[in-house]
């Protein structure tokens, strides 16, 4: 049974699934517009909206923390900078997971996630 356990699984090993959501986040965070199943898509929208906050936050702690999950230090410029500024307004919310249906090769559901404008 799996009660009171979140989060999916993808058949990968933990340090798998953590390297796929790294890499998907600074993929979001650069090109503020990703194609990706909406598995993955609904699996990432929460911590990309984590890492934005921590932008917005702006101290040293917040930007290492960032660093943690991003690596790309570029990414983690662009949020501290472009990014922290356009959503100072905002308290929260800046993704969206827009469906766009089947794949042709093998049905899984796709799903585009953006940065909310």
């Amino acid at each position: 049974m799996k009660h009171r356990v979140a989060g999916r699984e993808f058949s990968r090993r933990g340090s798998h699934r953590k390297a796929l959501y790294r890499n998907l986040i600074a993929d979001l965070l650069h090109y503020e517009r990703i194609v990706t199943t909406e598995a993955k898509a609904k699996e990432i929208r929460g911590l990309a909206d984590r890492v934005i906050t921590l932008g917005k936050a702006g101290n040293l702690h917040a930007r290492r923390q960032a660093l943690a999950v991003v690596s790309e230090k570029k990414v983690v410029d662009k949020t501290f900078g472009d990014l922290a500024s356009r959503y100072a307004n905002r308290s929260g919310g800046y993704t969206r997971v827009l469906k766009l249906g089947a794949r042709p090769g093998d049905g899984a559901p796709m799903a585009i996630i953006e940065l909310v404008k």
